[in-house]
C-alpha cells in the first residue's frame, strides 16, 4: 500500500514537470530587438552672418540651453543702431510736439500779428487825417511864396545884368533858386493831391489779405495740429521703433547660443572664419529627447503599436531597465526588395521603429547600444 502511494507521488511530480515543460515550450517568448540610442539633431547658425570673433565650445562638449556657442564681429551694426536710435528720438520728439499743440507764446505772437494787421487796415481805410492835408496845403503855399520870390529876384537881377550893374554869378544863382522853387512847388502839389485822393484801393486790398492770413494763422494755432499730422508722426515713431528692433535683433544674432541642453556633435569654426547668413554652422544633439532606433521583423509587427509602453535595457546599467514609448513605425519594410514573393524571403523584412525614452535621460548617452523589450502577448507594462 505504501509502495502504491510512493508511485502515485512520483507520477504526480512527473506530470507536473512535464506540464511545466510543455507550458514553457508552448509559451510565446517575449520579443527583443536591438538598436542604438540617438537624439534629434539641431543645426544652428546666424541669420546675419559675418566674421567669427570667438568660438566658445568644442566637439563633444555638453552645453546648456542659451549657452553661447560662437560669436560674430558686429562690423557696423552698433553704429547703425545708434543712428536708428537717434532717428527714433527725433520722431518721438516731433510726435510729442504735435500732441502737445502750439505753445502759448506762439499763440500770443500770432494774436499780436493779427492786431497789427487790423490796425494797418483801419489806418488805410481811414485815409489821411485832416491835419496832414492842412500841413500839405501849407507846404504848398510856402512853395508858391518861395517861387514868387525867386521869380521876382530873377527878374530884378536880369535887368541889372543888362546895365552891367550886377555880377554875372548872382544871376546864375538866382536862376538855380528859381528852378528849385518850381520843383518844390510841384512836389508840394503832388503830395497834397495824394492826400486829398486818399488811400489806394490796392493797398487796402493788400492789407485785407494780410489781415485774413493773420487771422487764419491764429485760428490754426488755437485749434491745434491736425489729427492726420499727429497720426503720421505716431506712424513715424512706430517705423523708427521697428528699425531699432530689427537692428537689435541682428545684433542678438551675433551671439549664436544653444537652443536646448545638448551635446556639440560637430563644429569646425575658428576666429576669423566667415560664416554665411542663414547657414548651419554647428550641429547639436538634443539631450532632452532621446530615442532608440530599432528594427522589428515583419512577423512581430502585429505586436507593435504606436504609443505602446516598452522597456529599454542597456549594457552600461545591468539589472536596470528604463521605460520607453513607441512613437514611430515605418510604413515600408527595409533591407529586402519590394517584389519579394516567397514566404522565406518575406520573413527577412523588418520595419524601422522609434522608441522615445521616458526615463534615464540624465544617465543614458547617445550611441549606447540598447535592447527594446516587447511583451509577446501584447500586454501593457
Amino acid at each position: 500500500m505504501r509502495r502504491i502511494a510512493v508511485i502515485a507521488v512520483v507520477l504526480l511530480i512527473a506530470g507536473g514537470v512535464v506540464g511545466w515543460l510543455y507550458w514553457r515550450q508552448s509559451r510565446e517568448a517575449p520579443l527583443k530587438v536591438s538598436g542604438f540610442i540617438e537624439a534629434d539633431q539641431i543645426r544652428v547658425g546666424s541669420r546675419v552672418g559675418g566674421r567669427v570673433s570667438r568660438v566658445a565650445v568644442t566637439e563633444g562638449q555638453r552645453v546648456a540651453g542659451e549657452q553661447p556657442l560662437f560669436e560674430i564681429e558686429p562690423f557696423d551694426l552698433k553704429e547703425t543702431l545708434a543712428e536708428a536710435e537717434a532717428q527714433l528720438a527725433a520722431a518721438q520728439a516731433e510726435w510729442a510736439r504735435l500732441k502737445a499743440g502750439p505753445r502759448e507764446e506762439e499763440i500770443t505772437q500770432a494774436r499780436a500779428r493779427q492786431q497789427q494787421a487790423e490796425a494797418t487796415l483801419s489806418k488805410l481805410r481811414a485815409g489821411p487825417r485832416t491835419r496832414e492835408i492842412s500841413i500839405a496845403r501849407e507846404r504848398l503855399n510856402a512853395a508858391k511864396a518861395n517861387l514868387e520870390f525867386a521869380e521876382f529876384e530873377h527878374a530884378r537881377l536880369t535887368k541889372l545884368a543888362e546895365t552891367s550893374d550886377a555880377a554875372r554869378f548872382e544871376l546864375e544863382r538866382a536862376s538855380r533858386t528859381l528852378k528849385s522853387s518850381r520843383a518844390e512847388l510841384a512836389v508840394a502839389e503832388q503830395e497834397l493831391g495824394l492826400l486829398e485822393e486818399g488811400t489806394r484801393a490796392e493797398e487796402i486790398a493788400e492789407a485785407e489779405a494780410v489781415l485774413a492770413e493773420a487771422r487764419e494763422a491764429l485760428k490754426l494755432l488755437e485749434t491745434g495740429y491736425r489729427a492726420e499730422d499727429v497720426a503720421r508722426a505716431a506712424a513715424q515713431v512706430d517705423a523708427a521703433k521697428s528699425s531699432v528692433a530689427a537692428i537689435q535683433a541682428r545684433i542678438e544674432e551675433l551671439t549664436v547660443a544653444a537652443p536646448v541642453d545638448s551635446v556639440v556633435e560637430a563644429i569646425d569654426l575658428h576666429p576669423g572664419d566667415l560664416v554665411a547668413a542663414n547657414a548651419p554652422a554647428v550641429s547639436l544633439l538634443d539631450l532632452g529627447h532621446l530615442w532608440v532606433r530599432a528594427y522589428v521583423p515583419e512577423s512581430w509587427l502585429g505586436h507593435v503599436r504606436l504609443d505602446q509602453s516598452v522597456w529599454i535595457v542597456v549594457d552600461s546599467f545591468p539589472g536596470e531597465r528604463f521605460r520607453g514609448r513607441v512613437i514611430f513605425i515605418a510604413s515600408e519594410a527595409e533591407f529586402t526588395p519590394r517584389n519579394v514573393q516567397t514566404p522565406e524571403e518575406r520573413s527577412k523584412q523588418v520595419f524601422r521603429i522609434k522608441v522615445a525614452l521616458e526615463e534615464g535621460l540624465d544617465r543614458l548617452r547617445v550611441g549606447m547600444a540598447a535592447d527594446v523589450m516587447f511583451d509577446g502577448q501584447d500586454r501593457g507594462i
